[in-house]
C-alpha cells in the first residue's frame, strides 16, 4: 500500500520569504538538526514527538518568556544532508492555524553548509513579517547550540 503525500495548497497565499546563510557546521549535522535533533536547539526539552519519515507528523513546543508555543507539521520531502520540507503550523500567534510550507535546502560550503530557508504560504503580511524577523534568531540558535557537538 503506497502513501499519498498531500501538501497544502498554498497557491492562493503568496506571502513568503527566503533567508540564506552559511552555517559553520557540516551538512549532515545541519540535516539532523532539522529532523531528529530538533530538541537539541529549538524544541523545548521533552516536547518533540514524531518520526522522521515522509508524511509522518511531528509536534513540539517552544517556551519563551513563560509562554508555550506549540508547533505542528508533517514531513513532505527528505533528502539526506540536502533537503527537508515540512508543513509548519502554529496557533493564533504564529501562522494563525494555517498550514504553511518550510523548505530547508543544504549545500556544502568551504565554511560549513549553505542553508537556504524558504517559508511559504502565509495568509497575510503580518504573519510573514513575524516569521521573517524570527527565523534569523532561530538560525543563530542552531549554530550556537550545536557548534560544540560538531
Amino acid at each position: 500500500m503506497s502513501t499519498t503525500i498531500c501538501p497544502p495548497d498554498i497557491t492562493h497565499r503568496s506571502y513568503n520569504f527566503t533567508i540564506e546563510r552559511v552555517v559553520a557546521l557540516p551538512a549532515n549535522q545541519v540535516f539532523k538538526a532539522w529532523t531528529s535533533d530538533f530538541d537539541k536547539w529549538f524544541a523545548a526539552e521533552g516536547t518533540l514527538l514524531g518520526k522522521v519519515e515522509v508524511n509522518a507528523p511531528f509536534f513540539f513546543e517552544v517556551h519563551h518568556n513563560g509562554e508555550r508555543y506549540p508547533h505542528y507539521g508533517r514531513f513532505l520531502k527528505l533528502e539526506t544532508d540536502k533537503l527537508v520540507e515540512v508543513t509548519w503550523l502554529t496557533g493564533p500567534k504564529g501562522t494563525h492555524g494555517v498550514e504553511t510550507v518550510l523548505t530547508i535546502e543544504l549545500q556544502p560550503d568551504p565554511k560549513g553548509t549553505h542553508l537556504k530557508l524558504t517559508h511559504a504560504g502565509f495568509q497575510d503580511e503580518e504573519s510573514k513579517k513575524q516569521h521573517k524577523v524570527s527565523w534569523p534568531f532561530v538560525l543563530d540558535q542552531l549554530e550556537t547550540k550545536l557548534k560544540g557537538n560538531a
